[in-house]
């Protein structure tokens, strides 16, 4: 039976509610509902696998489909902050997120619904790390089930879009007035593509929804001032949070009333729960989403067999649905609650404890085991439905069966976690990683002076990264750190933050790092490697590690890290711990998919700045990095590029120093990304070179607030219109159209700006 076919309703719908049918997936189905709502705004930032609703968004928004203000944050916080004021003004505002960026801004999220300012967020749940695994469990839906906003589950593409519409409607009613989260799970729902039915016309949906509710506060109206989150004591605290807590309950009442409404005019119903042949069932499954679809098949096998078998599977679990769980579950004998993520140490999940809590209260006999199933996106098959089912039979048979457990694991190989750490190969010995580049210091000046051979001598230094790895064809990422790395001498620790150059080095039990590699949030490498850099030297300082024993610690940044983890960057420059931050620039999230990063340049085609009637990419200019972080007094800052290796080789050889005597380093090196910049593969240094002779991407260093330029190609008569460069990549072409003759000459006098800045720096070091 197919997902259309089971959740029709058997009243007939209104005969002017016209409906397409189509096959989209859960994402396209969850940016088709918001369209079609026409919210006010979005806060957003990108994350796997949510990241596809933003960019269909933007896809629709340059063909003129809704006209919604999209917000790029420079991380979830920002974006949870920027959907939270935004909602104070009586507006609409959605987002969509995953994994660890929903738990980014999990902080805020009490705050919105503690003062009570409606709003609807899409969670396309995924595993939360570590270990980092972008595939879909519900280890972050159970972290938003105690901030106090409602959850209502979407187990397909269809109710994606259902759920979105309906959600709203619970969000914004005077009852309730609460955020909502409609949560999917992560692949199997957001990409798969499902049959699926969508109003035609959008005036449907409009009406549905009604006119934006008239707040009883907002941060709009000059006349009437009003203090919003202000600080409180108890009894005050107490009895808001009460306050809470009732909407909460009433924003069951009301999810049932509105979707009655909604069946009225799609056809669809959506009750409390989704029963499955519950009829008369003697052992049942409670599942959330996806794998209540999947678990039917088992289901139905087990009928035929004479076993009444059944599945209970929520379509709201915030507030928990207590009575109907109860009445369903009344007459079963035993259920199995399978659950995609774990309270450690809880002996079962949180819904195991809620549904035991819940039964506990009508003294049914019924006997309930837990199992924690498909961690990190672990396929569930109908078999491995039917395995649960098994287990209820052999309890109800009398046989030993454990209250809670893990189900489908194996233990770990310990060959593989050796091959995990040392990829096979023989550790490098710092002797070998020396005695090719030298820097002194001049004792009078205080100047560095850098001796290195020429590239040929220097192919014979042994790689850090060994050879094989998962990047695109082209990817500029391994040549620009390669480069730096021949400049750098003897034992280095790296730590890379998530991005291309993490993913496509790392897969378990693989690893192309031939030196120790730590990984931390995409936000945070900054702070979590100043960290170990004070920890070696405290060490050193107590005589723990010997005197003659030195390592360079360097941090490997890009695919917009220094948009998120700014924060955390300028902390470690502030404080000068002794470590180098180097950023690979391919001017956009590329990991997630080429969104907008802060590093996009004006005027750029990425996948959520999008070109149509009402886009011409990028509306913004690249935020520089560089000179941000020289801003913050650190020993030594420089930018460089494969296209000129020796200027490269020479600045890692000062930035090893500086490191290693002085202080924090920040390097950033331009980098090609052949997939997402639209270029040829062969092409990457070429562009990047291009680049930097049209003084988009100038090459300099600033030592001690002195800045130098070191490569300037108008002195070599070899500077180059900017249109030169940008004709080498498909994300620009359309700059060059007469159309846009006015952002190309924008964008060519913002190079110009910050080309003729940088020149009067060169020349006047005071500034």
């Amino acid at each position: 039976m197919n997902v259309i076919e089971r959740q029709t309703s058997q009243n007939p719908v209104e005969p002017e509610k016209k409906q397409i049918e189509e096959f989209h997936s859960g994402n396209e189905m969850a940016a088709r509902a918001a369209a079609q709502i026409n919210y006010h705004l979005m806060g957003y930032f990108p994350i796997t696998p949510s990241t596809e609703v933003a960019e269909y968004l933007d896809e629709m928004r340059v063909r003129g489909e809704h006209n919604i203000t999209m917000i790029p944050a420079d991380g979830e916080h920002g974006a949870a902050g920027i959907n939270y004021g935004a909602s104070t003004a009586g507006g609409r505002v959605f987002n969509a997120t995953s994994s660890q960026g929903f738990l980014y801004m999990l902080e805020n999220l009490p705050v919105q619904s503690g003062t009570r300012f409606p709003m609807v967020l899409d969670l396309v749940t995924r595993a939360v790390s570590g270990p980092l695994d972008i595939r879909g469990d519900h280890s972050d839906l159970y972290y938003g089930l105690n901030i106090g906003w409602p959850i209502l589950l979407a187990r397909d593409p269809q109710a994606v879009y259902d759920m979105n519409l309906i959600a709203l409607r619970v969000a914004e009613h005077s009852d309730v007035r609460l955020p909502v989260i409609v949560a999917y799970d992560g692949f199997f729902t957001s990409h798969a593509k499902r049959r699926v039915k969508f109003f035609e016309d959008k005036a449907v949906v409009q009406d549905f929804i009604g006119p934006v509710p008239t707040p009883p506060v907002t941060s709009l109206d000059p006349r009437h001032p009003v203090t919003i989150g202000p600080y409180m004591n108890d009894p005050d605290q107490m009895n808001n949070k009460y306050q809470q807590s009732l909407a909460m309950y009433k924003a069951g009442d009301v999810f049932v009333q509105i979707a009655k409404e909604y069946e009225r005019i799609s056809g669809r119903a959506y009750e409390i729960l989704d029963l499955y042949r519950m009829e008369d069932a003697d052992v049942a499954l409670f599942i959330l989403n996806s794998a209540a679809d999947t678990a039917r098949d088992a289901v139905d096998e087990l009928r035929a067999m004479g076993i009444k078998a059944g599945i209970v599977s929520p379509n709201i679990i915030r507030p928990f649905p207590k009575e109907a769980i109860q009445e369903a579950l009344a007459k079963v004998k035993v259920v199995l609650v399978g659950e995609r993520a774990d309270s450690y140490g809880g002996h079962g999940a949180n819904l195991t404890h809620e549904v035991k809590a819940a039964l506990q209260e009508i003294h049914t006999p019924i006997h309930v085991l837990s199992r924690v199933y498909g961690l990190g996106g672990k396929e569930f098959y109908p078999d491995d439905a039917r395995s649960l089912f098994d287990l209820c039979t052999a309890w109800l048979d009398g046989e030993q069966v454990a209250d809670f457990d893990y189900f489908g694991v194996h233990p770990g190989d310990e060959e593989a976690a050796t091959i995990a750490l040392h990829h096979g190969l023989p550790p490098l010995s710092r002797e070998e990683m020396s005695g090719y580049v030298s820097v002194a210091q001049n004792e009078e000046t205080g100047e560095l002076s850098v001796k290195a051979p020429n590239l040929r001598a220097l192919t014979k230094k042994p790689r850090r990264l060994a050879p094989g790895h998962g990047a695109c064809p082209g990817c500029g990422i391994f040549p620009g750190i390669e480069t730096f790395l021949k400049g750098i001498e003897g034992d280095v620790v790296v730590l890379y933050q998530t991005g291309c150059a993490m993913v496509t080095t790392t897969g378990y039990p693989y690893t192309s790092h031939r030196v120790t590699y730590l990984h931390n949030l995409f936000q945070n490498g900054a702070a979590t490697l100043s960290g170990l850099v004070e920890m070696f030297w405290e060490k050193k300082r107590r005589g723990e590690i010997e005197v003659g024993e030195d390592i360079t610690f360097i941090m490997v940044t890009g695919d917009g890290g220094m948009d998120i983890g700014m924060g955390p960057a300028i902390g470690a420059a502030l404080r000068n711990h002794k470590m180098i931050i180097l950023e690979y620039d391919n001017e956009g999230y590329m990991n997630t998919g080429a969104q907008l990063s802060y590093s996009t340049p004006l005027g750029h085609m990425t996948s959520t700045s999008g070109v149509g009637p009402q886009g011409n990419g990028k509306t913004f200019p690249h935020k520089d990095t560089a000179q941000i972080m020289a801003a913050t007094n650190i020993p030594y800052v420089f930018t460089g590029t494969e296209a000129f290796p020796q200027d490269l080789i020479r600045k890692a050889a000062k930035a090893q120093w500086y490191a290693n005597h002085e202080g924090l380093v920040y390097g950033k090196i331009l980098i090609a990304c052949p997939l997402n910049w639209k270029s040829k593969d062969e092409l990457g240094n070429v562009i990047v070179g291009a680049a930097v002779k049209s003084c988009f991407f100038p090459l300099y260093e600033v030592e001690h607030g002195k800045t130098t330029i070191t490569y300037n190609p108008e002195q070599k008569d070899e500077r180059i219109p900017a249109s030169d460069w940008l004709k080498t990549m498909g994300k620009t072409r359309h700059l060059l159209k007469p159309e846009n003759a006015g952002l190309l000459h924008d964008f060519e006098v913002e190079i110009e700006r910050r080309w003729r800045r940088l020149i009067a720096k060169h020349e006047h070091p005071e500034l």
